[in-house]
Formats: structure tokens, sequence, C-alpha cells
């Protein structure tokens, strides 16, 4: 695999579609190395309607999804429909030189994504929202304190 040195997803970051559909990665975010060596992943969200996000993926977290995904045995017909219906809208992709990405019109349409956007780090993976539902659940306020902690613990955090 190739060359990929940057130091985790964290963050927020809003920008915008360009007028061909390109969003522009955060420069802290973007790979070093050969594009055709560091291909992402963009995966629809479990989540649906006005939750709905996409995730992406870096290269060494492509590897172990790989790794999971061939545990699924063909006689698992539920989870090789489940695994058709995300990778029927899947989108393998690695930025220009500007740092630009493109998402497919399923990604764009599964996140209600129009023009702005937010990217969101989660440290080896990060999201990319709608900015007018992303800034909508914002208002929502924080999730509850004991949730969070609950969470927090469940990963030794």
């Amino acid at each position: 695999m190739g060359v990929f040195q940057t130091g985790g997803f964290v963050g927020e970051f809003r920008h915008g579609l360009d007028d061909k559909g390109r969003l522009t990665i955060p420069s802290a975010w973007r790979p070093k190395g050969a594009a055709e060596e560091n291909q992402f992943l963009a995966l629809p969200s479990v989540e649906q309607g006005a939750s709905a996000y996409v995730v992406v993926y870096p290269p060494r977290m492509i590897a172990q999804l790989e790794e999971r995904i061939s545990q699924i045995s063909m006689g698992d017909l539920e989870g090789q429909r489940m695994l058709g219906e995300l990778m029927s809208m899947a989108h393998r992709f690695s930025c220009d030189k500007q740092g630009r990405m493109s998402l497919n019109h399923k990604l764009i349409q599964h996140a209600k994504i129009d023009k702005a956007t937010v990217l969101l780090g989660k440290l080896s993976t990060f999201s990319i929202h709608s900015e007018v539902l992303y800034d909508a659940r914002q208002a929502e306020g924080p999730s509850d304190p004991a949730t969070r902690a609950a969470v927090f613990k469940r990963f030794g955090l």
C-alpha cells in the first residue's frame, strides 16, 4: 500500500462543492505520495433521511474493511444482499493535485448534499455531511453526558 502519512482526521471543516461537483479535502487530511497509491473509499452511512452522511475510509482502513467483508459467506444471503446494497453506492477516489475529490451521484443524493458540506474528522475516518442538515442536528444540542460517558467507556476512552 502507498505512503499515507496524515496525523489523523480531526476537526470540522466547511467546504462547498465546486461547479464540477468536486470537494476540497483539508490539507492536513490529504495523502502524501502518489495519488494512485492513495485511494479512498466513500460509503453511505447506515442512517437515512436527515441523519444520512457519507463515510470516507483512507487506504489503511480499506484493507481492514476488505478483510472483514471477505468473511461474509456466500451462504449468508442477508449479508450478501446488504453488501450489494452498500457497495452499489460506493465510490473509490484519490485527490487531485489541488486536494479535490468527487463523490458519485448516489452518495450526494444519500447525504442530501446540495452545495455546502461539513467534513467531520473521526480520527481513523472522516464523514461528509450536508451543511444544512448537520447544522440542524447540532442545533438540537449536545448528546446526553451519561450516554456519551457510557460510549466512551465502551471504547476505553
